[in-house]
Parts: C-alpha cells; structure tokens; sequence
C-alpha cells in the first residue's frame, strides 16, 4: 500500500469514526387554533375576575362624572401605588417602613423643584420627562439609603427608625426656604401635555395613573415569583437559614428598600400632579400614618389589597364628612381600622378569600361523588 493509499484510508476511517453533528431542534409547527405556549401560560393565571375587574376600571370613566374619575379613581390608583409599596416591603419583606410617603414626597419636590411651578427663582425649569426621570431615580436612591440604614433592625425598632427618618424630612422640608419654600412649599405643578392629550383633564389623568397602577401591580405579581422574590420571602420567614443557604440577606433586603422606592416615587409624581402642589403637610405623620392604615385595611398579603384599601380609605375621606364633622374622620377610619383588624387580620382582602374558601368548602360538600 503506497502512502497516498494510506493517507486516504485514514481519513476515511476517521471521518467515518467522527460523531454525527446534533439535530438542531425545530419548533414543532403550531396546531391549528393552538395559542403559544407564553400565552397559554398566562392565561393560566388570568381568570374571568381578573378580565372583568380590567373592563370595569377601562369603563369606569365612561360611567362615572369628572368627580368620581378624578378625585375618587385617581387619587385611590395614586394613593394605592404608595401602599403597593409598604405591601410589598411588609407582606413579603417582613418590613414594616413608615418612610414610604416620605420618599413620595421626596420624588414630588424634586419634580417641582427640576421641573416648572410657581416659584420660578427655586424651580429649574427642566422639561417634565428629564424633571420626572431625576426625580424617580434621586428618590429611589433615597429609599435605598433608608433601607441601608433599617435593614439592620427589625420589628418595632424599624418602625421607629423609619418614621424618625420621616419626621426628619418634614422637619427639614419646612424649616427650609432655600430649597424646600418652607411650609409654603410648592404651587402650580402642572401634568404634562403629551402628543396633545391635556393630562390635566379628569379621564387622561385617570388613564395616565391607571397605567402607572398596572404596570405596578404587574410587576410586584411577576417580582415575587422570581428568584429573587421567593428568597426575600425566604429571608422574611427565616434570615439566619438563608444566611447559613449563602443568601445575601442584607443585600435582599437593601434590593426590597429600593423596588419599594421606586414604586413610592412614581406614586410621589402622581399625587403632586394630582394635588398640582407640594408642601410639608403633605408628608408629615398623618400622611405617613395613612399609608400604613391603607395598606393593613387592603390587606398586607396581596398586591391588590393595596389598591382596595386606598379606594375605601379616599371613599371614607369624600363622604364621612357627610356623616360626621371634618374633624372627626379620624375617628371614623380609626374605627375601620379597628373592625377590620379585630375580624379579618388580613385586612379586606382577606374576607374575600375567607368567603372563596367556605363557598368552595361548601360546593364540594354537596357535589356529589363519583361512583367508583
């Protein structure tokens, strides 16, 4: 055999030898009528509730006068995104923060102070998108530095050092006059106008916190099914396992303070452009208070019981003082506080599932069963 011979037995051989290249998989053509496999996977999680209750709060400026539209919806959508917030940090945190509103408030300065108002020797003038984009960020990193400096208590002494923090703004917002006007504080802060829609009008301003709202509550939904939302439920229910598991738990924890900031500073920039004004009394102890109260009457468990605590709550600040003087509302929602933590611990929420889980107890009861 010559050498050439030889050299082309080889190859041969050793291509022969060589593995066959893997099949590149290929997506298995849809059936006809057959959703994609995304889709049917959130459809799994959306219910016929879910579609009702979106086309009702889509209908409801179509149903409802400017008043209800706007001072009810809006300003429960907006109140609700702050509390969504505390929900978040306390229901899946295990931390109870009173500085929540302050943040809110901290994002509504800033956007009066970078942005237009009726003190144009202190306000920057900066377009509203750039006014609105610092404002977001400052404040989420204030939030963050809060939380750097509570994550290391827990329980009640974390409720202090948050409303400490809190108090401290106030104090500072109002003694000051160079930056902050005092207890004057801000006027005129406006909403934008954006592609010609006035989003001062009642029913854009309600569809502007409406999506704001959504996209909240969409995302603490998708938040604490991801890895790191299941580990800061871990943490919440046993630090020192996780910590001993190779958690991170001040970093989790520190992460929380700043999602939740986040989420209180875009609620900040909607209830300044609610109010169209900003000043101490707007984040002082009653206001920090209120968030607390919204969120334990919704319910601390679910996102959405954020949402439907602030519509009772605004529903109670609009017509109690029907009922009662203006003084005295804070004896009435006192009193529903009261009622709804002594009967339902998980707030309003709560008394829906209860009455979901004796319905179902009761339906499986008497359907009968199958022969076997």
């Amino acid at each position: 055999m010559s050498a050439a011979q030889w050299r082309n037995a080889m190859n041969s051989g050793a291509a022969s030898a060589r593995p066959a290249p893997l099949a590149t998989p290929v997506a298995e053509p849809l059936a006809h009528g057959e959703l994609p496999s995304w889709l049917q996977r959130l459809g799994r999680h959306i219910g016929v509730r879910h579609v009702v209750v979106l086309l009702a709060l889509l209908l409801y400026p179509a149903v409802a006068n400017s008043f209800f539209t706007f001072q009810i919806g809006a300003q429960s959508l907006a109140l609700g995104l702050v509390a969504l917030s505390l929900t978040f940090l306390g229901g899946y945190g295990g931390m109870v923060s009173l500085a929540q509103m302050t943040v809110a408030g901290l994002a509504g300065y800033l956007v009066a102070i970078f942005g237009s108002s009726s003190l144009a020797a202190i306000s920057l003038g900066w377009p509203w998108w750039l006014a609105v984009a610092f404002a977001i960020v400052l404040a989420t990193l204030f939030a963050t530095a809060v939380g750097w400096l509570s994550v290391r208590t827990e329980g009640i002494y974390t409720i202090m050092i948050t409303l400490a923090i809190g108090v401290a703004f106030f104090y500072l917002a109002q003694q000051n006059y160079t930056l902050f006007n005092g207890f004057q504080g801000f006027n005129k802060i406006f909403p934008p106008k954006v592609l010609g829609i006035d989003f001062r009008a009642a029913t854009p301003f309600y569809y502007l916190t409406l999506a704001c709202a959504l996209a909240g509550y969409f995302f603490v939904k998708l938040l604490v099914r991801a890895p790191f939302g299941v580990a800061l439920q871990g943490v919440r229910d046993n630090p020192r396992r996780m910590h001993s598991l190779g958690f991170n738990v001040t970093a989790h924890r520190v992460a929380a303070y700043a999602v939740a900031g986040l989420l209180a500073a875009v609620g900040g920039v909607l209830l300044v452009w609610y109010n169209n004004r900003i000043s101490p009394g707007s984040m002082n102890t009653g206001a920090m208070i209120n968030i607390l109260v919204i969120a334990v009457l919704g319910g601390m468990n679910r996102p959405i019981g954020a949402f439907v605590g602030a519509l009772v709550f605004v529903l109670l600040q609009n017509f109690a003082i029907d009922l009662v003087s203006r003084e005295r509302f804070n004896l009435v929602i006192g009193g529903v506080f009261l009622a709804i933590v002594l009967f339902s611990p998980n707030g309003l929420v709560g008394i829906w599932t209860q009455l979901r889980a004796r319905l179902g107890a009761r339906k499986a009861i008497h359907t009968p069963r199958r022969q076997q």
